[in-house]
């Protein structure tokens, strides 16, 4: 996996790229100060600078106490599903989601820690829409495997290194259809299948009840939540192709 630009404390120059088990060490031990509240957020979602000895930098941090109920999700587990799809993110090789964790934070304890991506405020799906093809395709095929429900134009982020950047995986993981996105063009077009391959190679690491991934995942979401995963890899497998939209409950609202 890509290494993650990081600030070392004791330079002033630019941020250092820093290797993402580094990174996650970081988000999960370092001391947490909260820089302010994130506006326009549904959920308390606070800037913090997390730091140790050696590194700091800025976060994300979205508390399970600051989650809003939603009819058609357990309440409190919104945190955890934003760490699982990075799992999954992670376990594909495709680094969409920038590395996360769950862990107590300060004030409001357990909640998501996510890297903060430095991303250009102009940017996002509808003003990158045209580009980037391979990224996108890659970000829509994500969205099936975790059943995205809220993929909206503002949760594609491009960093400052151009590359493009998924957020916002609170409202992943259920058990029933729930795909809303804004990424329609490549409906009923097969699914690459190289990206094809890599889905497959997650359904068989899933399949193996010692291995990390299942085992992390299950501590994040229920059973029936990841034998739903399973299924949804197995469609995949058996017919890749991009789904199409099935009414008007497949946008999200708004769309940025």
């Amino acid at each position: 996996m890509d290494d993650q630009p990081i600030d070392q404390p004791d330079q002033q120059a630019a941020p250092t790229a820093v290797a993402v088990e580094r990174v996650l060490q970081l988000l999960e031990n370092g001391q947490m100060d909260v820089e302010g509240l994130m506006p326009d957020s549904s959920n308390y979602t606070f800037l913090v600078r997390i730091a140790d000895d050696d590194l700091q930098g800025l976060a994300i941090y979205k508390p399970r106490r600051g989650e809003r109920p939603l009819w058609d999700f357990p309440r409190g587990t919104l945190c955890q599903r934003e760490a699982a799809a990075y799992l999954v993110s992670s376990a594909l090789g495709w680094a969409i989601v920038p590395p996360t964790v769950l862990r107590e934070g300060p004030e409001y304890g357990v909640g998501s820690v996510q890297l903060f991506i430095n991303a250009d405020l102009e940017a996002h799906y509808f003003t990158l829409r045209g580009t980037n093809d391979e990224a996108f395709k890659r970000i829509a095929a994500f969205d099936i495997v975790v059943n995205n429900a809220d993929r909206k134009g503002g949760h594609i982020l491009k960093d400052e290194q151009g590359r493009l950047w998924g957020i916002d995986h609170g409202i992943t993981f259920h058990v029933e259809p729930k795909l809303r996105t804004v990424i329609w063009e490549y409906a009923g077009q097969p699914i690459p299948a190289p990206l094809v391959e890599e889905i497959g190679r997650l359904g068989q690491q899933l399949e193996q009840a010692d291995d990390p991934l299942p085992v992390a995942l299950g501590a994040l979401l229920s059973r029936v939540e990841v034998d739903a995963l399973r299924r949804r890899i197995e469609r995949v497998v058996r017919r890749p192709r991009y789904p199409e939209p099935t009414g008007g409950r497949s946008m999200p609202w708004p769309p940025i």
